[in-house]
């Protein structure tokens, strides 16, 4: 049998199909021929030969002539519906290119021109060309500024202890030593030490309203050469020790931070070859003048780093650790990935690990970690191309700059009973101060960074310092009790802070 003739269309229906042929192929050509002219690319050459395809088969082949068959006006449909479907992206891809040439509008949504302005200041291709300021003449004025948001009558740190238990008493819960035994936990008991955690000094960059040091540039505390080498001396005396972590203030700018590094390094790879070395980075500080190196130099002796970022919102960051510090620390954290930092995932090997530490703006205990984790990927990854291994959350500690926030604000006893209320079993043997011992900038040994600023110095009468023992496992170091007070209730609530 000979093929089927094509159904042929009646004249009047022909007209109105080719008026609407010449209309999208129209609006075809034009939204091609524009989006060429803007540089677009591919996507316009592929909708060109989308319709010459459609079109360009078509014509005549009906039973009479000048009348179009059904097969052409499936064609013309196509077409049609081509450039209708096609038609809002193109005009929208064309006005961003006419309007990107002229204006840079940001977006109405204020969280996106958050993003949208940190991606602008802080990309990657912007990093080289800024010249570096230092943030320390802003962090003074914040500090200035945050004078009334603090309790006026500071307490020492005995009476900021007392002050807390009595905040303890009046929400009905008893000291944390005895909450624990009611809790059914009767032992509670230094272990072997396998983390030395160095504070180098106090003196910082910033000045933020939480912190628990209470560091800032007028701070001018710091490790002398003599406490340097001898915490290098106990790190080589300590074969159980298999982290050494260094803290501050701003760590980096301390005089003994690249002999400690270096120190340990040479520890690592002549002794102890798994001995993991941490650097708690406040990224800005990667910013500072004359700081030009220390990214090239963490990598180069595989440093890993925990940096501190309470959000990634632009404004809730400036908040609590001053202005311009989201900026500073996302331009930081792009230089870190350049050196390779952040990559692998969360399972990453030690050498360039790139973990961020969350705590909450205020008298909160921080969201579930790994849902917050998922959400900081999507806002730093997606939004500023930045890459980072794990999130961290931590709760606000109530001592030093918080205890003064809480008490001003009048919630010192509301934050402590949310921190009893979500007390939780499981974290107690998790605690840092089961296996960390931490030395402060002055030698003087402590159970936990916050012990030292409300100086709870471990052992009796003055206290054990570095060069009282041989080596962190040192009997009178390790029979010694952990001393404990109300903030530790900050360490067990909910997921835990250690």
């Amino acid at each position: 049998m000979g093929a089927e003739a094509p159904l042929p269309i009646s004249p009047a229906t022909a007209v109105t199909i080719g008026t609407a042929s010449a209309a999208a192929a129209a609006l075809v050509a034009t939204a091609v021929e524009g989006g060429r002219r803007s540089g677009a690319g591919r996507p316009f050459d592929a909708l060109a030969s989308a319709a010459r395809a459609l079109v360009g088969r078509g014509g005549g082949g009906g039973s009479e002539p000048g009348v179009p068959s059904v097969a052409v006006v499936l064609r013309v449909a196509a077409v049609a519906g081509l450039a209708v479907l096609a038609a809002p992206a193109l005009y929208r891809a064309l006005q961003r290119r006419r309007q990107g040439r002229t204006f840079e509008y940001g977006p109405v949504d204020i969280q996106m021109m958050t993003n949208e302005a940190s991606l602008e200041l802080c990309g990657k291709d912007s990093v080289a060309r800024k010249e570096r300021t230092s943030l320390i003449p802003d962090s003074l004025e914040d500090l200035e500024e945050s004078g009334a948001g603090l309790a006026a009558d500071a307490m020492r740190p005995d009476e900021e202890v007392d002050r807390r238990a009595k905040a303890l008493a009046a929400v009905g819960a008893p000291p944390f030593k005895r909450f624990l035994k009611e809790a059914g936990i009767t032992t509670f008991e230094r272990g072997t030490c396998k983390v030395l955690q160095i504070n180098s000094g106090l003196y910082c960059n910033q000045a933020c309203t939480h912190c628990h040091v209470e560091s800032s540039p007028l701070r001018k505390e710091m490790a002398s050469d003599e406490v340097i080498e001898r915490c290098l001396f106990l790190l080589r005396n300590s074969p159980e020790v298999d982290v050494l972590d260094i803290t501050g203030g701003a760590p980096e700018l301390q005089s003994g931070f690249k002999r400690l590094i270096e120190g340990a390094v040479e520890i690592r790879e002549t002794i102890r070859p798994k001995l993991r070395i941490i650097d708690r980075c406040n990224l800005t500080v990667l910013m500072e003048p004359g700081q030009e190196n220390l990214a090239e130099f963490l990598a180069n002796n595989r440093v890993d780093i925990i940096a501190s970022l309470p959000s990634y919102d632009a404004a809730q960051t400036d908040k609590q650790r001053g202005r311009k510090v989201f900026e500073r620390s996302i331009e930081g954290l792009h230089i870190l990935n350049a050196f390779g930092y952040g990559a692998g995932g969360p399972d990453a090997k030690t050498g360039r690990r790139l973990d961020l530490v969350f705590n909450p703006p205020g008298a909160f205990l921080p969201p579930k970690q790994e849902l917050l984790d998922t959400k900081f990927r999507q806002q730093l990854g997606e939004q500023m191309g930045v890459k980072f291994n794990k999130l961290i959350t931590i709760a606000n500690m109530p001592i030093k700059r918080f205890f003064d926030f809480l008490r001003k604000k009048g919630t010192l006893e509301g934050y402590m009973d949310l921190l009893v209320r979500n007390f939780n079993p499981e974290t107690v043997s998790k605690v840092m101060c089961i296996d960390n011992v931490n030395v402060s900038w002055d030698g003087m040994i402590y159970d936990c960074d916050f012990n030292q600023q409300l100086e709870l110095h471990v052992g009796g009468g003055a206290g054990l310092n570095v060069f009282s023992i041989e080596s962190l496992d040192d009997a009178r170091l390790r029979k010694a009790p952990i001393r404990t007070a109300a903030h530790c209730f900050g360490c067990t609530a909910a997921q835990g802070s250690s």
